[in-house]
């Protein structure tokens, strides 16, 4: 078997306008000036408390409380008046549902994204059933702490030569590298490719249509059968 883990803000999904609408009120609920957008984009998947810690450059566990609280409860409120969609990257759901039907392929989610946030958006997609673990904040350390890979790899039993991980950041290529697994670095998102080249992604793409042949390539699933 083969483990896919994909990360989801910056990979799935093009989450940055509601990101960018929830660090405002959790900056706001505290009196704070706004970082910039490059700033706070660069932060995205690490989880909500590791990000403002980063971006406030101390730590201030009561400050960073209040604002994961600002954040939320914008968030909470445009998701319960219908207000949040985040859409897919053009080709994600393709390669999703070709890796989906292969018997020999489990998917997986590692994200900095609280499971609640993450099952909302699985279900706007309609993407139950796709995903067999998913990793997030409030059940794995925040990346790049091998962590969540190493928790996906044991709820599917699959091992370090069959697991590769999927992301935009640097944060994802680190948390790959840490838990010795082989990585893919999308140019999409919101780290450059050179930063995630810099970080140690094994493979560079700049398409979804260019998932499926590196994976195939990697793990050698072209190849005859003598």
């Amino acid at each position: 078997m083969y483990l896919i883990v994909f990360d989801c803000d910056g990979t799935l999904a093009d989450s940055q306008d509601n990101i960018m609408i929830g660090f405002t009120a959790a900056y706001r609920s505290v009196d704070l000036p706004l970082p910039s957008r490059d700033e706070i984009l660069e932060t995205v998947g690490l989880t909500l408390n590791i990000a403002f810690e980063k971006l406030l450059g101390r730590k201030d566990p009561e400050l960073i409380e209040r604002m994961v609280k600002g954040y939320q409860q914008v968030v909470w409120e445009m998701r319960s008046k219908g207000r949040d969609y985040d859409p897919l990257y053009e080709g994600a759901i393709e390669a999703l549902k070709e890796l989906d039907g292969r018997e020999d392929v489990l998917l997986g989610i590692a994200t900095g994204k609280h499971s609640r946030g993450m099952k909302h958006l699985i279900s706007l997609h309609e993407l139950e059933g796709v995903f067999t673990t998913m990793q997030t904040a409030d059940v794995a350390p925040s990346k790049p702490n091998p962590g969540m890979i190493f928790q996906a790899m044991s709820e599917t039993g699959v091992d370090l030569e069959n697991t590769i991980m999927i992301g935009d950041t640097t944060f994802d290529m680190q948390m790959a590298r840490n838990a010795g697994v082989k990585s893919v670095g999308v140019t999409w998102g919101y780290h450059s490719a050179d930063d995630v080249k810099s970080a140690g992604a094994t493979y560079v793409i700049d398409h979804f249509k260019e998932l499926i042949p590196v994976l195939s390539e990697h793990f050698k699933w072209n190849k005859e059968v003598a």
